[in-house]
């Protein structure tokens, strides 16, 4: 087939090797002049690892990320609130998105895929049993087969209609202060006032080219709060921030300038049907949800290999729906977790942390219920795959 892919992002990535590498006729569409990360830290689990494996990146990846082993958060006098841990054998990979945009774009690269920067993409039309990529001025681009969204929350092309969340944050990249930090370096560190703050500091590796060990730390905020970081004052934030955490003070002190993080805003919502004839939808273009459980690149890989797996064992038309199906419970079960976790850490609610302190932090340490959690973040709490 001829498939245009627009959006060189994760999931973009991941699946134009994945096709170019199976004959397929590909061309990879992207709006910056040259193609780029966007963002700090994340966490590749389990089920993200198991297709960074079968695009063969799975290794160089490991070499640049930082494997986690548990999550922890606590309450500012120190009480554990939140205490999960992967299985052993299968602990989460913390990278700078930097880091994983580089091993995705080299096999990419490796792979032969073609790719068309600067071009913005406005539309995708049907037009005589293809799709015709066009600009702004619609000038038709290209026409192709199959037109794949992976273009993010930015997406033009896609119907979703999100929800946007009441809380945002803050990231940033640190370097991770060896020797002044008892902050182990395998562990993920939350700490939380009520549901209105919570501050976090993510060890994730190395960037690519440079061996020293790097940290993601994140501040969460209401999302009015966002448009203003730029004119707050950096003593007065790292006070604030201290004063719930003073072990964070060899990583915050670190920022001396507002842009040295970056808001991101976060919403809720999922396309019921993340195709049309020729048209199909991956990643944030087809469902996005507050970054709390940690899935977000995980399901774009996701949706990336069910993609690729569809179209390899099925027609174009057939495919699409398959594909859709493949992905719709492993998607619905995280989107209803995600929304029903996050108001509990990242809201102006009073009663829910309450319920998160007392209720759900004792029942987290009972026998079964831990073993669910685990499979909660691992990303394998339902088969991420159905039948292809």
């Amino acid at each position: 087939m001829n498939i245009a892919i627009v959006g060189a992002g994760i999931g973009g990535l991941a699946l134009a090797t994945l096709m170019q590498r199976a004959g397929h006729q590909v061309c990879l569409w992207e709006r910056f002049e040259r193609p780029r990360p966007v963002g700090s830290g994340l966490v590749i689990q389990p089920v993200g690892l198991a297709v960074l494996d079968a695009l063969g990146v799975g290794d160089p990846a490991r070499t640049l990320g930082a494997p986690i082993a548990r999550m922890q958060g606590h309450l500012a006098h120190g009480r554990s609130v939140l205490d999960v841990s992967y299985r052993r054998y299968q602990p989460g990979l913390a990278m700078h998105r930097a880091a994983l945009f580089e091993v995705l774009w080299q096999a990419a690269q490796a792979a032969g895929v073609p790719v068309q920067t600067g071009a913005a993409i406005h539309s995708a039309t049907a037009e005589c049993g293809q799709r015709v990529l066009r600009d702004a001025q619609g000038q038709a681009l290209a026409a192709v087969d199959l037109v794949v969204d992976a273009s993010g929350a930015g997406s033009r092309l896609s119907p979703l209609q999100a929800r946007p969340l009441a809380y945002g944050a803050i990231w940033g990249t640190v370097r991770w202060p060896v020797g002044d930090t008892e902050l182990p370096f395998n562990e993920l560190r939350q700490r939380y006032q009520a549901a209105r703050h919570m501050v976090g500091v993510l060890p994730v590796g190395q960037l690519p080219g440079d061996p020293v060990p790097r940290a993601a730390l994140f501040w969460s905020m209401p999302t009015g709060a966002l448009d203003a970081w730029a004119h707050t004052d950096i003593a007065t934030w790292q006070a604030q921030a201290l004063a719930l955490w003073t072990e964070l003070h060899p990583f915050i002190t670190q920022i001396t300038h507002t842009e040295e993080m970056t808001p991101a805003r976060y919403a809720h919502g999922t396309l019921r049907r993340p195709y049309e004839p020729g048209l199909v939808f991956i990643g944030d273009a087809a469902h996005r949800a507050s970054p709390q459980l940690g899935q977000g690149a995980n399901m774009a890989l996701l949706d990336a290999l069910a993609l690729f797996t569809a179209l390899q064992n099925h027609p174009l038309a057939q495919a699409l729906p398959r594909y859709a199906a493949m992905r719709r419970w492993h998607v619905r079960s995280y989107q209803i977790m995600s929304a029903l976790f996050t108001p509990a850490y990242q809201s102006d609610s009073r009663v829910l942390p309450l319920l998160r302190d007392h209720v759900l932090a004792p029942c987290g340490q009972l026998p079964g219920i831990r073993q669910v959690l685990t499979a909660l973040v691992s990303g394998d709490m339902l088969p991420p795959l159905g039948r292809a």
